[in-house]
């Protein structure tokens, strides 16, 4: 119980401090890919601390629900921050992978009931395409991660990180499967291409952006911070479950910093994929996700099949 509430707390802190580091290098990356110099790694720092200091503007049809949805995903994300496999691989009672992916359909629901509660039309279809993908992305995530329990013989996400850290090469293949699936999930709920595009406001593509387009000032920030820790969690989950060397088997101070610094590094590589994928793609029609969702779907399976 100790050695949990201790990564708890360590967990708690460092997520959303992280978090929009690893966006700023996402967008630095894509900057440079498309030739451009690009803001500065720490630019979305500077950003949440602009609109946390700036006065809201707020609907007059906004209800309870508008109001008190940032503070409820943001607070989902810090949930399934604490129980991730981030400073160390030893199991805590609320690292079961089921228990993530009820927070994060939470956290889904209170963004696109937030995104209808104005009665706006542009947040109301980017709820409704977000419930959309939302519910074409869970059976692919859900099944890549049960191909690592599976391996694992245990639902909790430490247990899956130490199994996966001891296959061999040819037992670790049905897992590069599983990841190439959780990773076309990441994408999906992270909003970016070919699902979303990040940084537009052009009101025919975006999703995420409509949800949230009525929101100002301090509540705009938290749901900004809320999607950097969601994908900073997505990210940290792809390097330490299905490529966890490297993480800390106890909580000795320098094994502990050893294993952020180099979460955070497997992380950023992501990162690199993500801004690439990004700057080489555009972003698809609404109609072409499914297919995709379903590549992802049927890659879990065909990991599960190989594991059985």
């Amino acid at each position: 119980m100790t050695t949990s509430i201790i990564i708890w707390i360590i967990q708690l802190l460092l997520v959303p401090a992280l978090s929009p580091l690893l966006v700023g290098i996402t967008r630095k990356i894509k900057a440079k890919l498309q030739n451009r110099q690009g803001a500065s790694c720490f630019q979305p720092y500077r950003d949440l601390w602009k609109l946390f200091h700036k006065n809201e503007v707020m609907s007059e049809d906004a209800s309870v629900i508008f109001r008190f949805a940032p503070y409820v995903v943001f607070a989902v994300t810090l949930a399934i921050a604490a129980g991730i496999p981030l400073l160390s691989s030893i199991p805590i009672f609320t690292g079961d992978f089921l228990t993530l992916i009820y927070m994060l359909a939470l956290g889904t629901f209170f963004l696109a009931l937030s995104g209808i509660d104005t009665g706006g039309a542009f947040s109301g279809f980017g709820s409704s395409r977000e419930m959309l993908v939302a519910s074409l992305t869970e059976a692919g995530l859900v099944l890549s991660l049960f191909a690592l329990a599976l391996a694992a013989k245990s639902t909790n996400m430490g247990d899956m990180a130490t199994t996966v850290s001891g296959l061999s090469s040819i037992a670790y293949l049905p897992i590069a499967l599983a990841f190439i699936s959780f990773f076309i999930s990441l994408l999906a709920e992270s909003a970016r291409y070919p699902f979303d595009n990040p940084s537009t406001h052009l009101e025919l593509t975006m999703i995420h952006e409509a949800m949230i387009l009525e929101y100002s000032g301090k509540r705009l920030a938290m749901m900004e911070w809320a999607s950097a820790n969601k994908y900073l969690i997505f990210a940290f989950l792809g390097a330490n479950l299905f490529f966890p060397w490297g993480l800390a088997g106890t909580l000795a101070p320098f094994a502990i910093i050893g294993s952020i610094i180099l979460s955070f590094i497997k992380a950023s590589i992501l990162a690199v994929i993500v801004a690439v994928i990004e700057g080489s793609f555009a972003k698809w029609r609404l109609f072409r996700l499914p297919k995709l969702l379903a590549g992802s779907f049927i890659l879990s399976l065909i990991a599960i099949l190989l594991i059985i």
